[in-house]
């Protein structure tokens, strides 16, 4: 064994690996020459058993034709493909493989959300919205909300300010309410200090409540306010909207009814209920969505419209409650998971 011996395997070697064009070639050049019983391994053994003094210039010379060869296989590798007897060839020319993955679609929520604002959008009421992050002003006061009212109640409602020390404390809003005021104060606004023309609205948005969380309880839900300012208003056009959004909404079937109630915005004030049929397979049935009235003067009056001039409506349900009734949905939480197999069933 000599350096120039050495070498002249090397040249050999990679004269052969040149000529491999297929992987099966080139995996039988690999065993004849890296392989556990190949070339370069008869050679390191035969090293081991040379004189000491010979060692150090063959040495240096089986190295650099051990490296030559690795790093020439490598090479070939990278271009040939991998060997060995089960390694298929890659077809370039071959179509790839497409991978059909679900389309997403709508959350349930957001899809109840659009088929409401759909229908009353058929009405002539434009969509408005407003900050979550609410003030005392707008979320109480301009609501007849005065101080001291049970509604206020800090554990009641989600405070960022402290009510007891800060002037006009900030929350997230507990109703959608808070835009019905907003769209009355722009509408004054652009008016010049008066309102001008009507204003028909309806205000879909998250509202926030520190309620327990169970069944049909959350501290973040959804609802759904209309508003309707206009002169000559009555309660017979709150009935009138209402009874054709059922009918549209839900069927010729449904009917609504009003209920006598209080709330500190509107006067007179009614509970609303609705005779709908929710799916096919259930009866006809009365059921309690939210709250109307006729819009309180002192509202109207705190938002700069003159009640003498104008008069209006406002309504109100909860988007959840519609969404698990039409489509069976036992309990909220599952509305607010990431369940796929729920989400992918409605």
């Amino acid at each position: 064994m000599t350096p120039e011996a050495l070498k002249q395997y090397a040249d050999d070697a990679l004269a052969t690996l040149e000529a491999c064009a297929a992987p099966d070639t080139l995996e039988a050049w690999r065993l004849a020459h890296l392989g556990p019983k190949g070339r370069l391994r008869e050679i390191e053994t035969n090293f081991r058993s040379l004189p000491k003094e010979q060692k150090a210039a063959i040495g240096a010379a089986l190295n650099q034709a051990k490296k030559a060869v690795e790093e020439a296989f490598a090479s070939k590798k990278a271009s040939v493909g991998a060997g060995g007897p089960d390694a298929e060839a890659i077809d370039v020319t071959e179509p790839g493989v497409v991978e059909t993955h679900a389309l997403g679609r709508r959350h349930v929520l957001m899809r109840v959300r659009e088929e409401l604002v759909e229908v009353f959008a058929r009405m002539g009421f434009t969509v408005a919205d407003g900050p979550e992050l609410e003030d005392d002003d707008h979320n109480f006061v301009k609501l007849n909300i005065p101080d001291g009212h049970p509604a206020r109640d800090p554990i009641d409602n989600f405070y960022v300010d402290d009510p007891r020390t800060a002037a006009r404390p900030r929350m997230m809003r507990s109703q959608t309410s808070t835009v019905q005021v907003r769209v009355m104060e722009d509408a004054v606004r652009r008016g010049g200090g008066r309102l001008r023309e009507p204003i028909r609205i309806v205000a879909p948005g998250r509202v926030y409540r520190p309620d327990t969380v169970d069944a049909t309880h959350s501290f973040m839900f959804h609802q759904l306010e209309g508003l309707y300012i206009d002169r000559g208003v009555t309660l017979v056009d709150l009935k009138t909207t209402l009874l054709q959004f059922a009918k549209a909404y839900f069927g010729p079937e449904a009917d609504v009814r009003l209920r006598p109630s209080f709330f500190p915005f509107t006067e007179p004030s009614a509970e609303l209920d609705m005779k709908i049929r929710l799916r096919p397979d259930q009866p006809v049935r009365w059921m309690e969505l939210g709250g109307c009235g006729m819009v309180d003067p002192a509202v109207l009056t705190m938002c700069g419209i003159d009640p003498e001039e104008w008069t209006g409506f406002a309504f109100g349900f909860g988007i959840e409650r519609l969404a698990m009734g039409k489509y069976a949905v036992p309990d909220i939480r599952l509305l607010f998971g990431n369940d796929l197999r729920f989400l992918e069933s409605i």
